[in-house]
């Protein structure tokens, strides 16, 4: 499920009820509720000026997360529509995910499974030559905020090095941090961690690839617009990136002829690095939190707008 949208009244002030809609439903087509909701919680389909447009009860989009950038933010300023997110909500499932990517990619898990499954036991020693360690390997964190810390944080669990750029300057006591293109230069894997906005966007392209030392693993569990993919395709297709491993794409769903989800060096998986149990606990309840808020006539917790 995508988005919950929710419509206050019954026996007292504080109820409110609760409605779920997959993400392959257009919300528009929802004709009797949408024109009622009060309340949009929103994890990633795009809610665009049509949607707040036609919502015309809406007071609240609550992002499941942190990142904003698929909410018509103008289109809901206009509007007076409050929004807010939840900064550090999905921190600790983000971080562990890209561990546990960086890990796969390493030992090429994903690899071994398919063959294993085919019944070939037997690993040549051209393939065991690629299996590699976490510790000892220089990583690289592009984006140093609450999920590039806690990924930090974890990799020194490893032994590895860490190396560090952030756009604001942040001083930590884990890691070094070093300008952009030192960070390429030297990095055995890169792991991306920044929001989609104007500055970030396909912020990896070609002048940093090449910076890239040769055999890079690039990580992204950030946002897809942050890489320039034809770039990427070119250096995979080099061999000066080793492997990318995405969770995240330019265009979701990723169309299944996209020639980076074919490309036999790009390990996928379907934006689902914030995706536990345990996350979606934490959201609803600071959800839960700002509706009760919001009929309150209180402040809201983390407003962006």
């Amino acid at each position: 499920m995508d988005t919950w949208a929710a419509h206050l009244g019954g026996t007292s002030p504080a109820e409110f009820h609760l409605n779920s809609v997959s993400e392959n439903v257009d919300l528009l087509s929802l004709t009797d509720l949408w024109p009622r909701i009060d309340i949009l919680w929103h994890v990633l389909t795009p809610v665009t000026k049509h949607h707040i447009d036609a919502a015309h009860s809406l007071k609240l989009i609550q992002k499941l997360g942190v990142g904003v950038n698929t909410i018509d933010l103008d289109a809901a300023k206009k509007r007076g529509i409050a929004v807010c997110n939840m900064p550090g909500a999905n921190s600790n499932a983000v971080a562990e995910f890209t561990i546990g990517l960086m890990l796969s990619a390493l030992r090429r898990i994903a690899y071994l499974n398919a063959r294993t499954r085919q019944g070939l036991w037997r690993v040549e020693p051209e393939v065991a030559d690629s299996f590699k360690e976490l510790g000892g390997k220089t990583v690289g964190v592009v984006g140093f905020g609450t999920i590039g810390q806690r990924v930090a944080r974890l990799l020194t669990a490893f032994d590895a090095q860490v190396i560090y750029w952030s756009r604001r300057g942040r001083s930590s006591t884990v890691g070094k941090q070093v300008e952009l293109e030192e960070l390429f230069e030297r990095a055995d894997l890169i792991s991306l961690h920044l929001p989609a906005t104007s500055d970030t966007s396909m912020l990896v392209g070609e002048s940093l690839l090449q910076r890239a030392k040769p055999g890079v693993i690039l990580i992204n569990t950030a946002r897809g617009e942050v890489v320039d993919e034809k770039a990427l395709l070119k250096f995979l297709n080099l061999g000066r990136v080793s492997l990318a491993v995405l969770d995240v794409f330019a265009q979701e769903p990723v169309p299944t002829t996209s020639p980076l989800l074919m490309h036999p060096r790009v390990l996928a998986t379907p934006h689902v690095a914030w995706l536990t149990s345990d996350c979606l606990v934490a959201c609803r309840t600071l959800a839960l939190e700002n509706a009760r808020r919001l009929v309150a006539g209180l402040p809201l917790n983390n407003r962006v707008m």
